[in-house]
């Protein structure tokens, strides 16, 4: 994906259970009139907005004390509006931000955001984990559980990049949400590769396969 220049405030959708992941596609239904207007600023300005996962135990938020500040950034890439008002729009990941402060918190946020750069120390090790993630994959494909379409899982066996594959694999693969924020919100790709690893083992009831 060529790069894409981030602005400096960007609206926040918060949910619960649903992250975005950088070069993941996210599918949304806006349907809460705070979200149209949110969607309407978004398509005004830059086409991006964030998703933001919510806290334990918190079902709605009511301030940005009840969601992670730590979240994917998204590109509007389809968006069609239904005759009743409502919305449906793809977004596709960009990258990894943190909010900084609040322009405004309601209707919805707008949040000042900082951009998060992986630290990349590409090697032998970092391969060796990647070629494990990989290794996973295929094993939960033949157990018949959830698998990626036949195109992006073509995608996936020729990936060279071992931090987009533990992005994708932990946005599909990876089923509770924590688990999936802590992959989002860390910095080495070997050791988010590791978690992706150790996330799936548990997840086949097998920590140590």
């Amino acid at each position: 994906m060529a790069s894409v220049t981030l602005p400096r405030q960007v609206p926040v959708m918060p949910l619960p259970g649903a992250l975005l992941f950088p070069h993941a596609l996210l599918p949304l239904h806006i349907f809460e009139l705070r979200y149209r207007e949110m969607l309407q600023h978004a398509l005004r300005h830059h086409r991006m907005f964030c998703v933001a996962l919510l806290k334990p135990h918190r079902l709605e938020w009511e301030s940005p004390a009840d969601f992670f500040h730590i979240a994917g950034i998204g590109l509007i890439r389809a968006c069609v509006e239904r005759s009743d008002g409502t919305s449906d729009l793809i977004l596709q990941g960009l990258g990894r931000v943190e909010f900084s402060g609040f322009e405004q918190q309601t209707p919805f946020p707008i949040a000042r955001i900082d951009s998060i750069e992986s630290e990349s120390a590409r090697s032998v090790e970092t391969e060796a984990l990647a070629a494990k993630v990989l290794e996973l994959y295929h094993n939960l494909k033949g157990d018949g559980l959830r698998q990626l379409p036949p195109k992006v899982d073509r995608y996936l066996a020729d990936l060279a990049d071992p931090e987009m594959l533990a992005d994708l694999i932990a946005s599909t693969f990876v089923m509770d949400p924590l688990r999936r924020q802590r992959v989002l919100e860390e910095r080495s790709i070997n050791h988010r590769l590791r978690l992706v690893i150790r996330y799936l083992r548990e997840q086949r009831g097998n920590p140590s396969a």
